[in-house]
C-alpha cells in the first residue's frame, strides 16, 4: 500500500484531507479498529459505524439504513431476498441474492434487469436495491467482509502525490457526504427504438437512490493533477472479463468540480452496496448516463487522454442515424469517434399511471356539488446535467394541443434544511443549485373529456430550453430515446352500459411481447408515425416510409433468363430458389450455410423470399447476391407441398409458424424439455418418423435471429403440443459467447414464442421394416444407431417407431456416447425399451470418457473396436443411423463403418 507523506498513526476525527499529514494504519489493522472483530454484525453494530463497511446481512429479509429526519423522503425497506434465485443456481452469480420479480433483459447471465414501470413508480423518489435497475456486462466479483476489509482504490498517473486508499481512509480523511441521485441506463426506453428496427442493445429504466460516500473532487485536489498535461480521469472496475474490466472516463475539469457532484460511493440508501450495486465501493456520477459510474471501483488513473478500456468505445455511442447495426459493426472507426460519445442524459418524461392495460370505467355523473369524477394522469421527468425539468405538457388531442401540468421536486426538500450525522455525513443540497433527480409530475383530466380521447402524450423541457421531440431519432444503438411518450387508449362498453377505457403502453419491460407499437406493426402502419383513432387519421400527416439502405442482390453481368420449367427440373440435391424474382444456386453454399444445408434444401425449387428476408442481415444479402445465376421468367405461385399428413397438421414445409412455451423441465445439468403448445390441443403435429422441425427464435439479448433443427422426443401421434430436449451451451471459459442458438432457448420464458416450420430431412421411417432415404424406399432389417449426447432425439424417433410397432422384425443396435453419466439422455426410457424387447431384437450400449469403478459398460470415445462389437455386420438389408458432433461422424464413424465393410455413401444416414 502506498504511504502518504508524512507520520503516524492516528485516532483523529478529523475529516479534512489535511489528516494525511498522519501515517496510514496498514488496511487491516483500520479496519479492525473501528468494527471490531470480522464478520457479519448485528443491525445495532452496523448503524454505530461511520460508514457502511458491513456487508448486507442476511438474516434481515427487510431492511432500512439510519432514519432519516422526517422532513425529509423516507428511506425505502429493502426487501432483498435470503435465497439465490433460481435462475443463477447455476450461474457464477450463484451467491448473489436477488428479486426474481426483477424483469431480466438477458436471460440468467449475466444478470441485467429492471422493475417493472408501474413497480417501480410505486416506490417514489427513493428506489430500494432490490428493485433498483442493474447493468452487469459479466460475473460480480465476489467480494466477502475480510476482502472489503482490504479492498484499497488506487489513485495514479499524471498527478504530483500518487496514493492508495482504504474505504476506512477515504471516510477518516475527506469529508463525508450523501447525496440524492437519480441514475438512468442510456438504453432507457430503447425497446421503442428496437420495434422499428433491432438496435445493438436491450433496454433498462431509471431508478433514485441516497448515495453516500466522499466528493471525487476533494480526492483529486489531495492527489494533486499535474496542470497542463493531466486532461481526463479515468475508473476502472474490478469486474474480469473477456475484454478487460469495466473503464471509462470523465474530463478532469468536470471531475474537479464539486457542483458536478460525483461521488466515491460506500452505501445505497443507508445500507451497504449490494453486490450488483457494486459492493463494496463505487464511482457515482450525477446527471450522466448509469455506465459511466463505475462499480467495484478499484483503480483512478488521471491521464491525458481518454479512457482506453474496450467497452468505453464499443459502447454508450450515439451514431448517426444513417449509420445500420451490420455497418457499425464492420466499420470501427465509428466507435472511436469523440463526437459520438454519451455523457450527460438527455431531458425525458413517462406515463406511469395509468399502467399498461389499467382500465378505468368513466362516471359521467356530477356529485352532489356538480363535479364530475377525474382521473389523476401521473408520471416520472427527468434532464442531465443538473439541469432542472421546468415544464412538464399533456396533449389530449393528438399533440395538436398541450397543457401544463403539475410538478413536484422531492429533491427540494434536501435544499431547504442542512443535515449531518455520524453515518450519512453532511446531507445538504442548500448550497446547489444543480439537479441530480428525477421529478414526479400529475395532470388532472376529467372523465367525460377523457372519455373523447383516442391518445395521452407528455414531453418534458428542461431549463437549458430542451425538449423532446415528437419524432424518433432511431439510432444503431437505440440509446437516449426521448420522443413524446404515448399511451393509447380503447374504448368498449360494458354489460351495464358503461364506457370502459383501457390504456395501452408503447412497449412492455424486458422480452415481454405486447403494446401498440407492436400491434401497428403487425398491422403493416408505419410505427414512427402512430396514429390513434379516426381523428389521429385524419390529422396524420401524409409522409412516405423510411426507407432502410438497399443492397443489390444480384450479381453484375448475370442476364440469364430462366423459365419455370428449368426451375422446376433442377435437381433438388443441387438446390436452386427464388427471392425476389431472381434465381439462386445454393449448392456451392450447402456445406457453409451457418443455418445447415437442410435449411436451403428445404426451399428447393420453390419461392424463398419471406424466409430470406425474416433472417438475414445486410451481409447475408450481399453473400447471397454471390450466387445469383438469373432471373425467372414467370412469377412463381406458392404451391401447398405434397404431404401424406392429414390436413390438419400444425407444420407446414413453407411456412413459419408460431407456438407458445408452456412448460419448462430441467432433465440434467445441461438439458431441458421444452414444451411449446400448438394452436389446437387435439392438433397433430404432422412429423414423420425420421424427420426434423425448423426452430425459429430471435434472441433476447442480441435481437439475432436464429434457426436450427431438432428432432422432437414427444411420442409419435401426441396431439397439442411438441417436446424438444434441449442441451445448452452457456458461455463460458471454453465457449465465451455460448451456442447462438441454445442461449436463445435458455432466454425464454414461459409465455414466449418460437416458430417452427417442416418438416425436413431426406430420411423416413415411414412403415414397418421400410424407410424411405433420399426418395428411394429400402426394406431394412438391421439398424444399427450412434449417438453422441443430444444426438439421441432423432435416434429415439426411430427406436421407438420400430420396437413399438408389433408388426416390425427389424433388429436394433445401439451405442450411446457421453461424457459422464449424469449426462446420458433419455436413459430411463432406453433402459425400459431395453428391458421390454429382449436381447435378441434390441441391444444397447453405453460409454462415457469418465466413469466410476462401478461403470459396467464402456469407458473412453467410440473407436473401431466399439463399433466391431456392438455394431451389425454389414449386410444387403442393413443401415446405420448416427447423430453427433462432426468430429465423430467424420473421423471415427464413417471409417470405422468402411472398416468393417459398410458402404458409407449408401448405407450410412447422418442426421
Amino acid at each position: 500500500m502506498t504511504q502518504y507523506p508524512g507520520a503516524t498513526s492516528s485516532s483523529s476525527s478529523n475529516n479534512s484531507p489535511s489528516a494525511f499529514n498522519h501515517v496510514a494504519t496498514t488496511p487491516s489493522t483500520a479496519f479492525t479498529s473501528l468494527a471490531g472483530s470480522p464478520g457479519p454484525t448485528s443491525q445495532k453494530l452496523q448503524d454505530s459505524l461511520p460508514i457502511p463497511f458491513l456487508p448486507p446481512s442476511l438474516d434481515e429479509p427487510k431492511r432500512n439504513g439510519p432514519q432519516l429526519p422526517k422532513y425529509l423522503p423516507q428511506l425505502p425497506i429493502n426487501a432483498t431476498p435470503t435465497e439465490v434465485a433460481e435462475q443463477d443456481l447455476e450461474t457464477p452469480d450463484n451467491w448473489v441474492n436477488r428479486n426474481p420479480e426483477l424483469v431480466r433483459l438477458t436471460g440468467k447471465h449475466p444478470f441485467n434487469s429492471e422493475a417493472r414501470l408501474g413497480v417501480l413508480f410505486a416506490c417514489g423518489f427513493l428506489t430500494p436495491a432490490h428493485l433498483h435497475f442493474v447493468r452487469n456486462h459479466g460475473a460480480v466479483p465476489q467480494v466477502n467482509h475480510k476482502m472489503s476489509a482490504n479492498w484499497t482504490i488506487r489513485v495514479h498517473g499524471l498527478v504530483e502525490r500518487e496514493v492508495t486508499f482504504t474505504l476506512q481512509e477515504l471516510q477518516e480523511n475527506f469529508p463525508v457526504v450523501t447525496l440524492p441521485v437519480t441514475l438512468v441506463c442510456a438504453g432507457n426506453r430503447r425497446k421503442e427504438q428496437n420495434v422499428v428496427h433491432k438496435t445493438l442493445g436491450f433496454s433498462w429504466g431509471a431508478a433514485g437512490a441516497l448515495w453516500t460516500g466522499v466528493y471525487l473532487a476533494d480526492v483529486l485536489d489531495h492527489v494533486r493533477p499535474i496542470r497542463r498535461q493531466a486532461k481526463y480521469v479515468i475508473f476502472e472496475g474490478g469486474d474480469n472479463l473477456p475484454n478487460g474490466p469495466y473503464g471509462t472516463s470523465q474530463r478532469l475539469s468536470w471531475a474537479s468540480n464539486k457542483d458536478k457532484g460525483m461521488l466515491i460511493s460506500w452505501a445505497m440508501n443507508g445500507l451497504p452496496l449490494e453486490p450488483d450495486h457494486g459492493f463494496p465501493v463505487r464511482v457515482i456520477v450525477p446527471g450522466q448516463i448509469g455506465g459511466r459510474s463505475v462499480k467495484w471501483l478499484r483503480r483512478i488513473e488521471i491521464s491525458d487522454c481518454e479512457s482506453q478500456h474496450h467497452l468505453h468505445f464499443w459502447d454508450n455511442k450515439m451514431l448517426p442515424t444513417q449509420v445500420m447495426p451490420d455497418q457499425a459493426r464492420a466499420e470501427k472507426h465509428w466507435w472511436y469517434d469523440p463526437r459520438y460519445i454519451i455523457t450527460e442524459l438527455n431531458v425525458n418524461s413517462v406515463i406511469a399511471k395509468p399502467d399498461h392495460n389499467e382500465k378505468l370505467y368513466i362516471d359521467k355523473t356530477p356529485d352532489e356539488n356538480g363535479t364530475i369524477a377525474s382521473y389523476l394522469i401521473r408520471g416520472y421527468a427527468y434532464a442531465g446535467g443538473g439541469r432542472r425539468v421546468t415544464r412538464v405538457e399533456v396533449s389530449l388531442d393528438h399533440g395538436e394541443t398541450w397543457t401544463l401540468g403539475n410538478i413536484e421536486y422531492p429533491e427540494d426538500r434536501f435544499r431547504e434544511v442542512r443535515h449531518q450525522d455520524s453515518f450519512y455525513g453532511t446531507l445538504d443540497a442548500t448550497e446547489r443549485d444543480t439537479s441530480f433527480c428525477w421529478c414526479f409530475w400529475s395532470f388532472d383530466v376529467s372523465h367525460d373529456v377523457l372519455a373523447s380521447c383516442d391518445a395521452l402524450m407528455v414531453r418534458a423541457m428542461d431549463e437549458g430550453l430542451a425538449f423532446q421531440q415528437r419524432d424518433m431519432y432511431w439510432h444503431a444503438l437505440g440509446m437516449m430515446n426521448n420522443w413524446w411518450f404515448r399511451v393509447a387508449i380503447h374504448r368498449t362498453v360494458s354489460d351495464d352500459g358503461k364506457i370502459v377505457l383501457q390504456f395501452e403502453h408503447p412497449t412492455l419491460a424486458g422480452t415481454a411481447h405486447g403494446g401498440w407499437m407492436e400491434r401497428i406493426k403487425v398491422a403493416g402502419e408505419d410505427i414512427t408515425k402512430p396514429v390513434f383513432g379516426e381523428k389521429g387519421r385524419d390529422l396524420a400527416p401524409r409522409v412516405p416510409k423510411h426507407q432502410s439502405e438497399e443492397i443489390c442482390l444480384t450479381k453484375p453481368g448475370i442476364n440469364r433468363k430462366i423459365t419455370l420449367e428449368e426451375f422446376k427440373a433442377q435437381d433438388r440435391q443441387q438446390p436452386w430458389f427464388v427471392v425476389n424474382g431472381e434465381v439462386y444456386d445454393g449448392t456451392p453454399f450447402l456445406k457453409d450455410h451457418p443455418g445447415g444445408g437442410d435449411s436451403i434444401l428445404l426451399v428447393a425449387g420453390e419461392d424463398a423470399s419471406e424466409d430470406f428476408f425474416a433472417i438475414h442481415s445486410a451481409e447475408g444479402k450481399r453473400k447471397l447476391a454471390e450466387h445469383h445465376i438469373g432471373t425467372l421468367m414467370t412469377s412463381l405461385t406458392k404451391e401447398r407441398p405434397i404431404t401424406t399428413q392429414s390436413d390438419d397438421a400444425f407444420l407446414e414445409r413453407s411456412r413459419w409458424k408460431d407456438v407458445k412455451l408452456c412448460a419448462i423441465k430441467q432433465i440434467n445439468h445441461d438439458s431441458y424439455l421444452y414444451r411449446f403448445g400448438l394452436p389446437k390441443e387435439d392438433q397433430p403435429l404432422g412429423l414423420p418418423v425420421g424427420q426434423h422441425v425448423f426452430v425459429r427464435l430471435r434472441r433476447q439479448d442480441t435481437g439475432e435471429m436464429v434457426q436450427r433443427a431438432y428432432t422432437p422426443v414427444s411420442q409419435q401421434g401426441t396431439v397439442g403440443f411438441i417436446d424438444l430436449l434441449i442441451k445448452l451451451y452457456l458461455p463460458s471459459k471454453s465457449i465465451p459467447t455460448g451456442g447462438k442458438m441454445t442461449t436463445g432457448f435458455h432466454q425464454l420464458r414461459i409465455g414466449d414464442s418460437v416458430e417452427l416450420k417442416g418438416p425436413l430431412g431426406s430420411f423416413i421411417w415411414d412403415r414397418p421394416n421400410t424407410a424411405l432415404w433420399k426418395g428411394i424406399r429400402r426394406i431394412i432389417k438391421e439398424v444399427g444407431m450412434i449417438c453422441g449426447g443430444s444426438g439421441i432425439t432423432p435416434i429415439l424417433q426411430v427406436l421407438r417407431s420400430i420396437l413399438q410397432n408389433a408388426e416390425s422384425e427389424t433388429r436394433v443396435w445401439v451405442i450411446s456416447a457421453n461424457k459422464t453419466e449424469h449426462d446420458i439422455l433419455c436413459r430411463e426410457e432406453l433402459d425400459e425399451l431395453f428391458a421390454l424387447h429382449g436381447r435378441e431384437r434390441f441391444k444397447l450400449h453405453y460409454t462415457l470418457s469418465i466413469a466410476s469403478e462401478e461403470w459396467s459398460y464402456s469407458v473412453g470415445r467410440i473407436n473401431d473396436v466399439l463399433l466391431s462389437e456392438h455394431m451389425p455386420r454389414h449386410s444387403e438389408h442393413g443401415l446405420i443411423l448416427a447423430c453427433g458432433p462432426d468430429a465423430m461422424i467424420t473421423h471415427v464413424i464413417k471409417p470405422g463403418l468402411q472398416n468393417m465393410g459398410w458402404d458409407i455413401e449408401k448405407s450410412l444416414v447422418v442426421f
